[in-house]
């Protein structure tokens, strides 16, 4: 593996570190620890702030994949936190 093929593969590992822990906090998978479905909204909406802010700091320095992979996880994680802020305004009480 070349030294760029190592850097790439880092930052895909890096985008999808930050994604999983914002499903987590989503509710949307098991902290593998707890073994439980937990959701933080809070921490959710930090989670995809950071990747909001890799974006637009990496904006025009990413191949075409690593820009598609980003945008494409940004999507379904906002996507995804509509859907469960919507679900704690009907539920009074749950974060």
């Amino acid at each position: 593996m070349t030294p760029e093929e190592k850097k790439i593969a880092l930052f895909g590992g890096l985008l999808l570190m930050i994604h999983s822990a914002a499903m987590q906090q989503l509710g949307k998978v098991k902290n593998p620890i707890t073994d439980k479905i937990e959701r933080d909204l809070e921490q959710a909406q930090m989670s995809i702030d950071m990747l909001d802010m890799i974006a637009e700091k990496t904006k025009g320095n990413l191949t075409e994949d690593e820009a598609k992979l980003l945008k494409t996880l940004l999507q379904e994680l906002k996507l995804n936190y509509v859907d469960e802020a919507a679900k704690s305004q009907s539920q009074p009480g749950t974060t």
